[in-house]
């Protein structure tokens, strides 16, 4: 592909690295580099990113089943089967959906394919998940989203990227608050704790603990993201175990998943 004004191929991203791992055709030869270099790093990290998408579909799916019609999606990254809007007005059109990403091209690729059905609405905003209010106060956010009734935030495998220094919780915190009781959050973060010893060592020497700016947590860590939320069964699990049977079997997992009601 050829890149777009303003994107630099030669430098990867996460996104673009997500997309090679899903099949997508939208990256360059750094980030399939990148890619395949964690692949032989990482074993089961592709299997493990589709098992992931599909628990995105999923999640969103169970909750449509529940009544929620409304989502906010963070860190959208760049359009492949399945995306939010496409799931939650297959079983309920008058769905409205929210994608939020910080990456041109994902916000470019998001304009261009993601067209929602006629009885929903579905926006698209470019900015950064750290700056929380810059999104809660956009008024397409709240042109679109109703905040006096449930929403469901997904944060399907961001905050990962989001290092400690930048107080992850925090961000956390500070959208659930603007959610009313009722609203849901869906999220899924990378994890060493199903590991092997001598894998998560490859891991971590392979990447120096982050990868594309990638930071495992524990369990304990992913579930304080839940603060405030009852989880609903199965609780917080492996990804591939998050209702329903996985797109792949696991050689290793990698994923924590979880989707938690606001008390």
């Amino acid at each position: 592909m050829s890149p777009p004004h303003g994107i630099n191929p030669d430098v990867p991203h996460s996104a673009r690295v997500y997309d090679f791992w899903l099949g997508g055709k939208d990256n360059f030869e750094a980030d399939r580099r990148v890619a395949e270099q964690t692949m032989a790093a990482v074993p089961g990290v592709r299997e493990s990113a589709r098992n992931n998408r599909a628990f995105l579909g999923r999640a969103v799916r169970h909750l449509s089943r529940l009544g929620i019609r409304q989502f906010l999606d963070l860190g959208t990254g760049i359009p492949s089967q399945g995306n939010t809007h496409e799931v939650a007005q297959a079983e309920a059109p008058e769905s409205r959906v929210v994608y939020v990403d910080n990456d041109p091209i994902v916000m470019s690729h998001a304009r261009a394919l993601l067209t929602s059905a006629p009885e929903g609405r579905t926006a698209y905003i470019e900015a950064d998940v750290r700056d929380p209010r810059s999104i809660l106060d956009h008024p397409d956010v709240l042109a679109t989203l109703d905040f006096t009734q449930p929403i469901a935030l997904v944060m399907v495998a961001v905050l990962m990227h989001i290092p400690d220094h930048d107080d992850p919780a925090g961000l956390v915190k500070a959208f659930t608050e603007a959610l009313p009781p009722g609203s849901y959050l869906v999220l899924s973060h990378l994890t060493l704790d199903f590991l092997d010893e001598e894998t998560a060592a490859n891991y971590l020497s392979a990447t120096g603990g982050q990868a594309m700016h990638r930071t495992p947590r524990t369990r304990e860590q992913v579930a304080g993201y839940f603060d405030g939320f009852e989880l609903v069964e199965p609780g917080l699990v492996a990804v591939s175990e998050w209702r329903d049977t996985p797109l792949f079997t696991d050689s290793a997992t990698w994923m924590y998943a979880g989707v938690g009601r606001k008390l």
